[in-house]
């Protein structure tokens, strides 16, 4: 199974994307796990900052739920948490 991607990206070189590879394939699993929940956390992150900007009066509950409705769509969220009453 070939582990590049499709389409690589314009922007970096053959011999570059081919050292990021070199870098992925010696390293081990639990580091690359590790960067997986770093950049999840660290987009949940930017996210809510932008949910913040769109709700500025919102508490930390009512951000993590708005979060929450967009991350899982209106239906899961529905499911899981409720109807969301403050919109």
């Amino acid at each position: 199974m070939d582990a590049q991607p499709k389409r690589p990206t314009e922007d970096t070189t053959p011999q570059a994307r081919q050292a990021q590879y070199e870098i992925y394939r010696k390293m081990p699993a639990a580091r690359k796990l590790e960067l997986v929940f770093e950049t999840y956390h660290t987009g949940r992150r930017l996210a809510i900052a932008g949910i913040k900007m769109r709700n500025p009066h919102a508490n930390e509950e009512e951000l993590w739920h708005l979060w929450a409705r967009q991350h899982l769509g209106a239906r899961s969220y529905d499911v899981a948490y409720g109807v969301m009453s403050y919109e």
